[in-house]
């Protein structure tokens, strides 16, 4: 039986929260480009690709180097946006990562976390991010209660929302908020395992009102290809990139799918 990695995630943000991870004194400035719009006039595959050196699938992804480094080769690739882990546990992730990307670039960055608390979101802005993540299924399943104020309290600060979802009915539920993007996960939670094919099950026979990112499994031009005739409007990518020996190289391949 697969433990419950949801309850783990959840904890470890709390941990984290309780260490004084997000006590942040910065006021950095988000970026000044929306995604949202970049997505929509893209004429290739919007990518929002991302740093993250482990995951609790992966364990070890990449040795911790330089992120700003990192950052860079993956916009001279042609990403659109960059994602920043700022989960310590099972991430290795840090809001000092996230400041350092934040002061070298001029894309839309998202910061990445199992946002539990609005001691989260405040950091958020404070760190100059664009986009933070909120997961359905832990309102679904009653972690967390009232979305919709979550919600807004992200808007507020001046943060727009990547909403992220794993079933039909996580989507439908997503549908009746207003985040500004919604998130089709296609590895579950529950046992990390991948299957593009969540994207396409999600969107079959659904009205789109708003641009969906499919995120987690794309390796190659032909997944992105895929996702895309299934209707996402761009991709999450991390653990391909991060793996590569030419991260550049690698997002441009990706970029190019179409």
């Amino acid at each position: 039986m697969a433990e419950n990695i949801l309850r783990k995630l959840v904890s470890n943000s709390q941990m984290a929260i309780d260490d004084g991870v997000y006590d942040i004194d910065f006021n950095l400035q988000k970026s000044n480009k929306d995604f949202v719009e970049i997505i929509k006039n893209s004429e290739h595959a919007p990518l929002l690709t991302e740093i993250k050196f482990s995951s609790p699938s992966l364990g070890k992804i990449r040795t911790i180097t330089d992120p700003v480094n990192i950052a860079s080769q993956m916009i001279a690739g042609g990403a659109k946006a960059l994602s920043v882990l700022t989960q310590p546990h099972l991430f290795n992730g840090s809001p000092e990562y996230f400041m350092k990307v934040r002061e070298s670039v001029d894309v839309p960055m998202l910061m990445k976390d199992i946002m539990i608390d609005k001691v989260q979101i405040d950091a958020a802005k404070r760190i100059g991010a664009d986009f933070m993540l909120v997961i359905q299924s832990l309102f679904d399943q009653d972690y967390l209660k009232e979305i919709d104020e979550f919600i807004a309290y992200g808007h507020k600060q001046g943060l727009q929302i990547l909403l992220e979802v794993h079933t039909k009915k996580e989507f439908e539920n997503a549908m009746k908020t207003e985040a500004d993007l919604i998130g089709i996960n296609n590895r579950n939670l529950d046992t990390l395992d991948i299957d593009l094919k969540t994207t396409e099950y999600i969107l079959s026979g659904i009205e789109k009102t708003r641009p969906i990112l499919s995120e987690s499994g794309i390796d190659t031009p032909e997944d992105i290809q895929y996702l895309k005739r299934c209707g996402a409007n761009a991709f999450l990518i991390g653990s391909s990139i991060m793996k590569s020996d030419n991260i550049e190289e690698q997002v441009r391949k990706l970029v190019k799918a179409y």
